[in-house]
């Protein structure tokens, strides 16, 4: 049940429009394995020394192609004693990422500077997943912290609370400034959760989005089809998901 007043369709029109994908002139490549814990990124990796992944799920494989790029890993969960697997070099700490620090929780900018320093100049990977978590810490994060990221997987939960204003402000704010940062190069849609009607737009409940830091793009044209024939269903036992027509045009 959702109470209260709605959001025009136009602003839902304006919220899409930001999330839509945008070829950046490099091929997209994945990594990790296939089905869940894989993401696609842009073949831009090359130079990248460190990747943060809060967020531990049963597999790291992801991490693992990481380090076999010779990009180390900060993990973080407080939900998990450790990760899944020992990967030399790779670190884990037991907390949440949020917006506040405490006995449970360390926010990104924290987690950056203490790991790598504050004043580390070169470039980093973000992939996150911490189940809804993720719009408080972003907003949260101080924008120098964000423009050290050169490449971002951000894992998307809860689009039903967009019925609710205040949750549309918050992902509106978000995706705002993302925006100023990033370019969205990829989005797919995770066939856990199936797709809800949002203020006449088709969400899915959950989904992936993948961003690449605007000066790192070559080239900008919209994206016209999806799936990218390396995207993989999440969940193989489950029928997948189409990324709905609406994000791919003007509606």
């Amino acid at each position: 049940m959702f109470t209260g007043r709605g959001v025009r369709r136009e602003r839902m029109a304006a919220l899409v429009g930001m999330m839509r994908p945008y070829g950046c002139g490099r091929p997209l490549v994945r990594v990790g394995g296939t089905h869940d814990g894989g993401y696609l990124v842009p073949d831009d990796l090359e130079g990248i020394e460190y990747c943060f992944s809060p967020g531990v799920s049963d597999t790291a494989t992801f991490e693992r192609d990481c380090l076999a790029r010779g990009i180390r890993s900060f993990m973080a969960d407080y939900s998990v004693d450790r990760p899944p697997e020992h990967l030399d070099g790779c670190r884990f700490i037991k907390k949440y990422l949020g917006a506040r620090n405490d006995a449970k929780t360390i926010t990104l900018d924290r987690w950056v500077d203490e790991s790598v320093g504050r004043d580390h100049d070169g470039d980093l990977l973000l992939q996150m997943d911490i189940e809804g978590a993720e719009f408080e810490t972003l907003l949260a994060a101080r924008e120098d912290t964000l423009s050290k990221f050169r490449v971002a997987v951000i894992e998307i939960h809860h689009s039903q609370r967009l019925r609710r204003r205040s949750v549309f402000r918050a992902w509106q704010a978000c995706f705002e400034r993302l925006t100023r940062l990033f370019d969205v190069v990829h989005v797919h849609p995770n066939n856990c959760c199936g797709i809800v009607d949002v203020h006449g737009y088709p969400m899915p409940r959950v989904f992936e989005i993948t961003l690449i830091r605007k000066d790192r793009v070559v080239s900008r044209r919209p994206v016209s089809s999806l799936p990218h024939p390396l995207d993989q269903s999440n969940e193989p036992d489950k029928p997948d998901l189409v990324l709905p027509a609406e994000w791919l045009e003007d509606g």
